[in-house]
């Protein structure tokens, strides 16, 4: 699809003759199939393991990557390209000593993540600030300051859960939703051996280590019938300081995390064309026009679409072991009113990159704008205080 046929689908499902855009993308480990990958874990090394139905049987799915983990990584795609000048798009951005600069691309809750809140724009407390206000008070049916300022919050959802406003809150859901699952998933074991090339043996009462020191001693054993030297420090083993062999070992399929083989893995992402219709765009004076709205929401679609064609050139560099290969060349579909009613084509990243500048323009031609570049935020004074002491307290704790 060329990007002034991607422009003109866009319009059209954002003016309701669409449902949605999918792209469903089979994929196998790097390593060929029946290699092994490992998903992530979670509480007490638990994989994501969940039956689902597919094709009409129930199957063992493993997750793979979840919902957040793909906008997140959804988010480091664009991110790389605002940074490489390929994109032209707003991002808020602030430094702090020592760490590496916050954006509201990589901040876990988006516009209204706390590190923004605890910030400083055009010389206010962030949520005091003109626009603060305008974004604080923005919402799915009166959207034009996300536009303007953190499009990317239309796009992946966020939550103005500080705001203590209740049911009133600030709410907007995911228009882009994608995750990986492994299907027929088996689990797998994790060995674990060492070979010393020293040859270190398991001898006992000659290492000493001291708490908070790095390095640990040794001491003369003493002669028979002699009085054991009191340590200084206390006596470790060789495999506690990292010496000697590690008798090798097989974890507990089911409780311990080895891995898993699957038949194949699938990437679903949905466009829902359904919630970006919900958004309205109204101008200063609270005006707004049908083509002013299917303005502002084309520019939300190609900007997912963009997301989702870099994210597949991108790789799926998942894990540690835990990288995956398409099957075939990724395609989408544009599902219309049923799901009978489906159209595939193929997509890159160079059309959808030029069908959202198209969309940023026409929508600019409505006056609706968002504003291109780095949007600079200062730390407020406590916030600074508050993570230098904690970096303070970090490194006493890696000291002890």
């Amino acid at each position: 699809m060329t990007a002034d046929e991607l422009i003109q689908t866009l319009i059209r499902g954002c003016r309701g003759e669409l449902t949605a855009i999918r792209s469903i993308t089979k994929l196998q480990p790097a390593g060929g199939p029946g290699d092994k990958v490992f998903p992530p874990t979670y509480a007490g090394g638990a994989y994501a393991f969940e039956d689902r139905i597919i094709g009409g049987a129930t199957v063992k799915t493993v997750l793979l990557d979840s919902v957040q983990s793909q906008a997140n990584r959804f988010e480091e795609v664009l991110l790389e390209a605002y940074r490489s000048g390929r994109l032209a798009m707003p991002v808020f951005e602030m430094t702090i000593p020592g760490h590496d600069t916050i954006t509201s691309l990589t901040v876990p809750h988006r516009v209204h993540d706390a590190i923004l809140r605890d910030s400083i724009w055009d010389g206010k407390l962030f949520r005091e600030s003109e626009n603060g206000k305008r974004l604080v008070s923005a919402r799915a049916w009166n959207a034009t300051a996300f536009f303007e300022y953190a499009p990317t919050a239309l796009l992946f959802g966020t939550w103005d859960s500080q705001s203590g406003g209740g049911v009133n809150t600030a709410k907007i859901a995911r228009s882009l939703v994608s995750e990986i699952i492994a299907i027929d998933a088996v689990r797998g074991v994790r060995t674990s051996s060492r070979i010393d090339p020293l040859g270190i043996k398991l001898v006992r009462d000659v290492i000493t280590k001291t708490d908070g020191e790095e390095m640990w001693r040794f001491m003369e054993p003493q002669a028979d019938g002699k009085k054991a030297k009191k340590p200084e420090g206390k006596l470790v083993r060789p495999s506690e300081i990292n010496h000697g062999n590690v008798t090798p070992s097989i974890t507990n399929p089911e409780t311990g995390p080895g891995g898993v083989t699957f038949r194949e893995a699938v990437q679903t992402t949905v466009l829902s064309l359904t919630q970006i219709r919900k958004l309205r765009f109204p101008d200063a004076k609270g005006a707004t026009s049908a083509e002013r709205d299917v303005a502002g929401r084309a520019v939300i679609a190609a900007l997912g679409v963009l997301a989702v064609t870099l994210h597949q050139e991108d790789g799926y560099q998942l894990r540690s072991r835990c990288q995956l290969v398409p099957a075939e060349e990724p395609r989408f579909e544009l599902i219309g009113r049923t799901e009978q009613d489906r159209e595939g084509f193929e997509l890159d990243s160079a059309a959808a990159e030029v069908a959202l500048k198209q969309a940023v323009d026409a929508a600019g031609q409505s006056g609706l704008k968002w504003r291109p570049g780095r949007i600079e935020l200062e730390a407020r004074p406590d916030l600074l205080k508050l993570v230098a002491y904690s970096d303070r307290a970090m490194a006493g704790a890696e000291g002890e």
